[in-house]
């Protein structure tokens, strides 16, 4: 296989009059109506190839009443427990509806190709790719080390989300993508000393060592405001901050407040196309290998510790030209990393 190492920037839009109309089948664990990075990427993907005259299936766990959104067809595996029979139920499913795969020109998994392994060997000559979205712990497991290298294998290709999936997976990819932006119109701060996270509840994402800081930075000035996005298994933890949840659209939180934390790829490049300044945390080389290894890397203020972020956070209220001068930089990057970029790679991808 050639390498073909592209980040978004490069691969260009694509032309749709120069696109013959496929049948494109997507698996994913995760979909609308579901909110995520994994879930919002398959559907802007998605949308967009509809209107390009392509007829999109996904196949996915999450529960919900739609079949069809934005002229993308879903079909929903019902979503059983984890346990050691899980793949061979998700098998089963395919197999009783193969004949999705046989009309499929395309058959595309994000992160769970192992759901098509049989199949690949059932149908060999259908092209079947794999993108593969991020990581499951603080580490690689050898477990899933081994089922990215066979996924890989058996694939005709692969995009990656993110330059450490090749340090840490040892992936050779085809393409690198981070992901894409809807620009929209962008407020003024009004409020600087304000904050937002988003994202999971999660030990990983670093969302209590932020809250630690802003209990560091409230020592001195008391009515800094701070929201949080989000939701997980440490929402009981957090529950002083009252977390709103989940949201579908971030926009209005971006625009209320002046610092974004982020721990997600889609989130940090939604703060920055609304000229946000963005603060991320790292616990670990592998954390630290997901922010630094990014073409955006010198855009964040990353630090390792709640009293680092802290001092950051009262650098920059105290340096607003700093912040500005940053954030334009960010800005002239960010307004080139759009979803359609992200789309002409999945067409290039394909051919």
């Amino acid at each position: 296989m050639v390498e073909r190492f592209i980040h978004i920037e490069d691969a260009g839009g694509s032309n749709p009059s120069t696109v013959t109309a496929m049948k494109i089948l997507f698996l994913t664990r995760r979909f609308y109506p579901d909110i995520g990075g994994v879930e919002k990427h398959v559907l802007e993907i998605g949308k967009r190839l509809v209107l390009e005259n392509h007829q999109v299936t996904v196949v996915t766990e999450s529960h919900g009443k739609e079949d069809q959104i934005l002229g993308i067809k879903i079909r929903r595996i019902k979503n059983i427990p984890n346990s050691w029979f899980k793949k061979f139920y998700i098998w089963i499913w395919l197999w009783q509806n193969r004949q999705l795969i046989k009309e499929a020109d395309v058959v595309h998994a994000h992160d769970v190709y192992f759901w098509y392994f049989p199949f690949r060997l059932l149908f060999p000559l259908r092209k079947s790719f794999v993108t593969f979205h991020g990581y499951e712990f603080e580490s690689v497991s050898i477990k899933e080390f081994l089922v990215r290298k066979i996924s890989e294998y058996l694939a005709n290709g692969n995009i990656i989300i993110g330059d450490f999936i090749k340090k840490w997976y040892k992936t050779k990819p085809d393409f690198v993508t981070y992901g894409g932006v809807n620009l929209q119109n962008i407020s003024v701060v009004r409020n600087r000393e304000s904050a937002v996270f988003i994202g999971r509840l999660d030990t990983n994402t670093g969302v209590l060592e932020f809250a630690k800081a802003i209990d560091l930075i409230r020592k001195k000035y008391k009515n800094f405001k701070f929201t949080i996005v989000g939701d997980g298994k440490l929402n009981e933890d957090l529950k002083k901050y009252n977390p709103i949840g989940f949201k579908s659209e971030t926009n209005s939180y971006l625009n209320l407040n002046n610092f974004v934390f982020a721990s997600g790829y889609l989130s940090i490049l939604e703060a920055l196309a609304a000229k946000r300044l963005v603060f991320a945390y790292y616990n670990s080389k592998f954390k630290e290998d997901y922010f630094k290894l990014t073409p955006f890397s010198k855009f964040l203020i990353l630090e390792n510790s709640s009293e680092k972020l802290a001092l950051s956070i009262e650098h920059f209220l105290k340096n607003p030209k700093e912040q500005n001068d940053l954030i334009n930089k960010s800005f002239e990057w960010v307004k080139s990393q759009t979803w359609e970029n992200v789309v002409g790679i999945y067409l290039k991808l394909w051919k």
